[in-house]
């Protein structure tokens, strides 16, 4: 299976959260792709602290990306028209989240509140 990380998941990874360390190993181990989004690493990489340069790029060069592309950015819109007003959808998590239905990716994140779509496969964490 493919799992398409949010923001929330690899900012406790890079804080070193033992537990969802352990999950993503866990996941990986079993043969299941780990990816992240541009849009991801960008508000990472708009947040980092002086210091954190090595070990956030260590962190990205173990995963993979999935790319945005026209498909994504359409669905992008539709899942902001549908869903800004009544849920605050922010354009970054519409963004992710048209990237994980695009890809057929498992959604993992702390926020689930974030993706109301109906159409991702979402996978809360805890």
């Amino acid at each position: 299976m493919m799992y398409l990380l949010d923001t929330d998941v690899l900012i406790e990874v890079l804080r070193g959260k033992t537990k969802v360390v352990r999950h993503l190993k866990a996941l990986h181990e079993k043969g299941n792709v780990i990816y992240y989004s541009p849009v991801t690493k960008a508000e990472i990489y708009y947040g980092i602290r002086p210091g954190e340069d090595k070990k956030t790029a260590a962190l990205f060069a173990q995963l993979e990306c999935l790319p945005i592309h026209t498909e994504v950015g359409e669905k992008a819109g539709h899942y902001m028209k549908m869903y800004r007003k009544s849920h605050n959808v922010q354009l970054g998590d519409a963004l992710i989240a048209a990237t994980a239905s695009c890809a057929g990716a498992h959604l993992s994140t702390f926020n689930a509140k974030h993706y109301p779509m109906m159409d991702i496969k979402l996978r809360p964490l805890k």
